[in-house]
């Protein structure tokens, strides 16, 4: 990188918030979410000499992770033993270390046919323009439809998750739970934590989806898990006071007569998450259905480029699942970025190498295999 593109536009995170709609200045690579992918992005290009802004809807930085209160497992590399709150903490002072751009609480609106950005900010939409665009927008949670599903009370469980360990608010006092993969097992025993009592979680499938280590400790506090079981009905007349499950068979058809009551005022569904494309319909990326990587998702090579060779994935966008590859699959997207503005040199051309190492030594485990799969169908 020349000198003059080095130091253009000198500013630190702590006065971004002083530029003018009208005169918001031009950067090399702009991020769009500062959860874990993005964060290590953002820290992989700027440490790489880029000039880097990161966008984020929320008023901090750390998108899941800083509801998240329960330990990684894993490697000592993948923050072994730490809280995810804890690991926000750690990658938002390497951005404020670095000094890199950031923009919180604004939302991307729009992507325009001259790859410019229309960006809400307080009531004021501007633009922001940037030669590479990142983005690490995360997912939504799926919703499931069942009788009364709109009565106040029935909730994503990672809503609940965001208001128990973000803003300290605890939502009921018995709760039910659909859908046993990790959000599944994690919330629940973080709602025990938070003295919330669960009557039960129910899984239409014949086993459990999350990791045994999530699902022993709810064993272990007595909370039941009833396999191959769907609500059907709440129960309530201004809000949720109870829930109807029941079995299921071989076609997952509800069994009659198996009908059960559960009282409970708050329904927690936690069946997965879809990736946010919106974006990158809008900006013309080509969109597959894969399945196993959550849904439609932005097609991406194996360095995280989308069919427009200015655009960037990474995270949950790109795939859904867990926080570790999400930040290894950043650190491939920053490096590549950064790459694709100039040219590779040794040390963009080692992170990468180590990224993918690790990725594949994660996606080693018969855990994985499904992302594996979807990463093939998009070859």
């Amino acid at each position: 990188m020349n000198s003059s593109t080095k130091n253009q536009d000198p500013r630190s995170q702590k006065n971004i918030q002083n530029f003018s709609s009208s005169k918001f200045p031009n950067f090399d690579i702009c991020i769009i979410g500062g959860g874990p992918a993005g964060l290590e992005a953002g820290i992989v290009a700027k440490e790489l000499d880029a000039n880097v802004i990161i966008i984020d809807d929320n008023p901090v930085l750390g998108g899941q992770l800083i509801k998240q209160t329960h330990k990684f497992f894993g490697s000592k590399a993948h923050y072994c033993g730490v809280r995810g709150i804890d690991i926000a903490k750690i990658l938002t002072d390497m951005v404020d270390e670095l000094k890199i751009d950031v923009l919180n609480n604004a939302t991307v609106v729009g992507y325009y046919d001259d790859d410019t950005l229309g960006v809400l900010k307080e009531d004021k939409l501007f633009p922001i323009k940037a030669k590479i665009y990142i983005f690490a927008a995360g997912a939504s949670e799926n919703m499931l439809v069942f009788e009364n599903s709109d009565l106040p009370g029935v909730y994503g469980a990672g809503a609940v998750q965001t208001m128990m360990n973000v803003y300290g608010v605890v939502p009921g006092k018995r709760a039910l739970v659909i859908g046993s993969g990790n959000i599944g097992l994690i919330v629940p025993y973080q709602l025990l934590q938070a003295g919330v009592e669960v009557a039960a979680i129910i899984e239409i499938l014949d086993k459990i989806g999350g990791y045994y280590v999530h699902a022993a400790k709810i064993k272990r506090a007595g909370v039941p898990i009833y396999l191959r079981h769907t609500i059907i009905q709440a129960k309530g007349k201004d809000c949720v006071e109870a829930a109807v499950i029941t079995q299921v068979g071989d076609k997952f058809e509800n069994l009659k007569g198996t009908e059960k009551t559960i009282e409970c005022d708050m329904i927690l569904i936690a069946i997965g998450l879809s990736p946010l494309c919106e974006l990158l319909y809008q900006a013309g990326c080509r969109i597959d259905y894969v399945p196993e990587l959550g849904g439609n998702v932005p097609y991406h090579n194996e360095n995280m480029m989308t069919s427009k060779s200015h655009i960037f994935v990474c995270g949950d966008l790109a795939c859904i699942e867990e926080a570790s590859t999400a930040m290894l699959e950043g650190k491939i997207a920053g490096a590549k970025a950064y790459e694709t503005l100039y040219k590779e040199n040794k040390k963009s051309n080692e992170i990468i190498v180590q990224a993918n190492k690790e990725l594949s030594n994660i996606r080693s485990s018969p855990f994985e295999q499904r992302i594996l799969s979807g990463k093939e169908k998009m070859r």
